[in-house]
């Protein structure tokens, strides 16, 4: 509206003007305001999937540490698709790892995270807002009780006391092995399910744990049981494997001796050897039940390229003691032992064992293959540092069962361990360790 020069307005044009300038005031206003409520809905519905995210994350990773063996990846993406997010569809990814840095410095932990791809954006994409990525992670310890197989002690501060080098033929399925220092392995785990280690361990086992504690001897207080030492003499094999007669030869070339051990081992029933024995043909043992010992004092068993077998229902346990040092106290020779450890009894699983004692002379160059293991049992050898190179099988009557306690060893190339699993029905109780709680720690 045009106004003549030296007229007022009327109010009713500047109404008009001013009605405009509200309206897009207005509009704007009420653009702004539903784009902040639609922001607030969206960002309410992202808390909530954000903590169903952090819940199926804190039992995805709960129920991978209870699993504890090669299926645990499996496990947690199972249990995260009962909270309805399923691993790959809808932008979903689930990770779960084991071996993680625990906040406590181990290595022990299990973590897992529950992803969504982006948050879907109802109202919030008015103001421009670009879709978030929504995540859960949790991370429990993965502390168990272990049984173990194979166990270095590391009494003599070796470390590594347990390595292995190459040994693609090993194969310790359901079984743990344990280092009271550190353990290393190089080209192949082991196989072993878990490879615990109370210093660091560099590639043992599937599941790798360092910092765990350490494991004491659970087999030094058998030693008690040991007869009495009744030799005066100790016969040895000259350089040459001759200078040994009586007792200190069994069977003949050619043929198999039967000898039959009774349950109260005396030199006069051979029982007890005193010295070094060797034998000179195959030999099969018969026992009284439910197994007997042999016990050889100050000496070695050479098996001089023969076997030495228990018959079917008989049970071994090979003792090895004396004095501290100027004597071999193992198996050698080229041959065979095949036997079974006695299922019940005082030396109940116990297949070899070497007196917590003795120092020295109990260290074996060539474990499994000179001379050659089918032992079913355990083979204890508590100060003896271990080149493991040759394979250790079942023996013909006995549980696949087959467990090591030693101070330090070192598995080659060539060195192939049974898989285990029987030791219950063999008698043995294997060594244990808690190796803590399993609980969220994040």
């Amino acid at each position: 509206m045009r106004v003549a020069p030296g007229r007022r307005a009327t109010g009713l044009g500047v109404w008009h003007d001013e009605g405009g300038v509200v309206a897009v005031l207005t509009a704007l206003g009420l653009t702004v305001l539903i784009g902040m409520v639609g922001l607030a809905v969206d960002i309410s519905m992202w808390y909530r999937t954000d903590r169903a995210l952090q819940n199926a994350a804190d039992a995805a990773v709960i129920a991978a540490a209870l699993n504890g063996s090669g299926s645990y990846q499996s496990e947690a993406k199972a249990v995260a698709a009962q909270y309805g997010f399923v691993d790959g569809a809808s932008g979903i990814t689930v990770t779960a790892l084991n071996n993680q840095t625990c906040p406590d410095g181990t290595t022990s932990c299990y973590q897992v995270t529950v992803a969504q791809g982006s948050a879907p954006t109802f109202f919030s994409q008015i103001l421009g807002n670009v879709s978030p990525t929504l995540s859960g992670a949790a991370m429990a310890s993965g502390s168990q009780t272990h049984s173990y197989c194979l166990l270095a002690l590391g009494g003599s501060g070796t470390d590594p006391a347990l390595q292995g080098n190459g040994v693609p033929a090993a194969n310790l399925d359901n079984c743990s092995i344990m280092s009271n220092t550190g353990m290393t392995c190089n080209g192949h785990n082991t196989g072993a399910t878990n490879g615990d280690a109370h210093k660091t361990n560099n590639g043992c086992g599937f599941t790798q744990n360092s910092n765990v504690p350490s494991v004491a001897d659970p087999f030094a207080g058998r030693s008690s049981n040991i007869p009495a030492n009744p030799c005066a003499t100790y016969p040895q094999e000259d350089k040459h494997g001759g200078g040994l007669s009586g007792n200190n030869v069994w069977g003949a070339s050619g043929v198999t001796t039967t000898i039959t051990l009774s349950a109260s081992p005396t030199i006069a029933n051979k029982g007890i050897v005193c010295g070094d024995l060797q034998l000179a043909g195959d030999v099969t043992l018969t026992t009284a039940s439910p197994g007997s010992v042999l016990v050889i004092e100050n000496g070695q068993l050479d098996t001089n390229g023969h076997t030495l077998l228990t018959a079917a229902g008989s049970a071994l346990t090979i003792i090895f003691t004396g004095t501290a040092g100027g004597y071999t106290h193992a198996p050698t020779g080229g041959g065979t032992l095949n036997f079974n450890a006695p299922t019940s009894g005082t030396w109940s699983g116990v297949a070899i064992y070497q007196d917590p004692a003795l120092t020295a002379g109990v260290n074996i160059s060539a474990a499994g293959a000179s001379p050659t293991w089918d032992i079913s049992g355990l083979v204890y050898l508590p100060n003896s540092s271990v080149l493991f190179s040759g394979a250790v099988n079942k023996s013909n009557n006995g549980a696949s069962c087959f467990a090591m306690v030693v101070d330090n060893i070192t598995i080659n190339g060539t060195g192939e361990i049974l898989k285990t699993g029987a030791c219950a029905a063999a008698g043995l109780n294997l060594p244990t360790n808690n190796v803590g709680v399993i609980a969220l720690v994040q």
